[in-house]
């Protein structure tokens, strides 16, 4: 019996069976499927079923090291699924992988402080105490410079001539490292003005795990008691007017850093006061009615212009013992010494000394209070 030939025309709806078409072997099933044919969800199917599907795409908590060696080689995507940075392969060298970050680049920030920029970098100044809080970004970068000055010893009182206060400790460094975590700042505060009976020293100042030492008070004179000689501290107070042991200047880096982190003062003569040590200088020895001048102190640019701060206050001269001169304070804003008068401050937030204070007719006068201390960070914040 002939068999008529089968059209699509001719076939009447489900004339061709589930049977029928389960038993088509694959090879008869070719060519494409009109999208529109298909219905807007696909039903599962079983990723072992899917094959020759890109395998560009690797996904880890962690980030890829020279040993992630992916099937896809040079060109492959790393995605560390807890940072989100994403990485491409560009050299497939077998345990020497090199991994290319193309996610956005990230820096640090931080907060606390007064905050400045200067250029690609943010600088936090601290004037008083704090917390400098950082925040990494994803360069790798988790250093910061830093300058930590200390409070600077006060003036000693002068009941002839007294010495000029050491300025505080000043460290810095470049290549510190930070984490995400809160570190604390101290700021120290300036000694008060010597009294009759007393040397007053500064307070210390830090950062971190970074301290440097309060500077030494200035010695008061007029008193045998040694509560009144010259201290040592960050840099020495000044010796004062007298004999003996009062004459003696206090001595630098009382933390034993390297650098050091200060100088020594000047030792008095009967008649006046030595100066106050520098961060930079000795104080200077006092020299007849003359009283010896601060030592100088230090410059740096760590917030984007250059700042001399941390010098000696200068010592006492009295004009009983002659015709001379107060001490000049050291660069830095040290307090200038008291000719026949009280002491110069030293200039807050520098630590800088004060200012001796010397007799006046008929009366002692006081010295000056040393300048508080200050705390600087600086970081890169953008490229």
């Amino acid at each position: 019996m002939a068999i008529s030939k089968i059209t699509t025309e001719s076939l009447l709806d489900g004339e061709i069976t589930d049977a029928k078409i389960a038993g088509v072997a694959a090879s008869k099933l070719t060519g494409t499927i009109d999208g529109a044919r298909l219905p807007a969800t696909l039903p599962a199917i079983s990723g072992a079923s899917l094959t020759n599907l890109p395998s560009e795409i690797t996904k880890s908590s962690s980030n890829p090291t020279v040993s992630t060696n992916p099937a896809g080689g040079v060109g492959t995507v790393f995605l560390n699924t807890t940072s989100g940075d994403m990485y491409s392969l560009t050299d497939a060298t077998a345990g020497a992988n090199v991994w290319t970050r193309i996610s956005p680049t990230t820096y640090m920030s931080a907060t606390g402080g007064t905050v400045t920029t200067d250029g690609n970098f943010k600088v936090h100044t601290f004037l008083s105490s704090g917390t400098f809080t950082p925040s990494l970004g994803n360069t790798g970068g988790d250093t910061v410079e830093y300058l930590v000055i200390a409070g600077a010893g006060g003036g000693g009182y002068g009941n002839a001539a007294g010495g000029g206060g050491g300025a505080g400790g000043y460290r810095t460094a470049t290549g510190f490292t930070v984490t995400s975590a809160g570190l604390t700042v101290t700021v120290g505060a300036g000694g008060a003005a010597g009294e009759i009976n007393f040397s007053r020293s500064g307070s210390n100042s830090s950062f971190s795990t970074i301290t440097s030492s309060g500077g030494g008070g200035g010695a008061s004179s007029g008193v045998t008691s040694s509560q009144a000689y010259a201290k040592s501290g960050g840099s020495g107070g000044g010796g004062r007017s007298g004999s003996g042991d009062s004459l003696t200047a206090g001595t630098g880096n009382a933390g034993s850093f390297s650098p050091v982190e200060g100088y020594a003062g000047g030792d008095g003569v009967t008649g006046s006061g030595g100066g106050g040590g520098g961060s930079s200088a000795v104080g200077v020895v006092a020299s007849g009615a003359n009283g010896g001048a601060g030592g100088a102190g230090t410059a740096s640019s760590i917030t984007g212009s250059s700042v001399t701060r941390t010098g000696g206050g200068g010592g006492g001269s009295s004009s009983d013992t002659g015709t001379g001169t107060a001490g000049a304070g050291g660069t830095g804003g040290g307090g200038a010494g008291g000719r026949d008068s009280v002491g110069n401050a030293g200039t807050v937030n520098t630590g800088s000394g004060g200012g001796a204070g010397s007799w006046g007719p008929s009366v002692g006068n006081n010295g000056a209070a040393g300048g508080s201390g200050v705390v600087i960070i600086r970081y890169q914040f953008q490229a």
